[in-house]
């Protein structure tokens, strides 16, 4: 057999047939990994931009007791509400043990204790969520 006549050579053999394939299957999985890598650090911005409002709309009036627990305005020992909900990168730090903007250390605790408590439902339940996962 000469070389000319084998199939690697051939512009259309079995072996040129293959290697295209496989290039054209990196080059998708290559174009793949650049477009999901931007969409992962949007998402992990959005995460720190979301907000978690204390406490959530349908306990608006509450005040938050030591334990994270709402209860009637005017209780004593309770802590009335911030006057804002906190950025999803305000808590990520509280979590981590700083303080939340604007609070004393008795309310940043109560604060952080009802963010802990939130369930699926609650107002700001999915930020709280999204700041336990795990980032790449």
């Amino acid at each position: 057999m000469s070389d000319a006549d084998r199939p690697d050579d051939q512009p259309n053999g079995p072996a040129t047939t293959t290697r295209r394939r496989a290039l054209m299957i990196g080059a998708g999985a290559g174009a793949a990994v650049l477009s999901i890598r931007p969409a992962l650090a949007q998402t992990a911005g959005s995460v720190l931009a979301c907000e978690i409002p204390v406490p959530d709309p349908g306990r608006a009036g509450s005040f938050i007791a030591p334990d994270g627990s709402t209860v009637p305005a005017g209780t004593q020992g309770a802590f009335a509400p911030p006057g804002r909900a906190f950025k999803g990168e305000e808590v990520k730090r509280a979590l981590a043990g700083s303080q939340l903007p604007g609070t004393s250390m008795e309310s940043n605790r109560a604060y952080v204790n009802y963010i802990r408590r939130l369930q699926r439902g609650q107002g700001g339940f999915t930020c709280f969520a999204s700041l336990q996962m795990p980032r790449a």
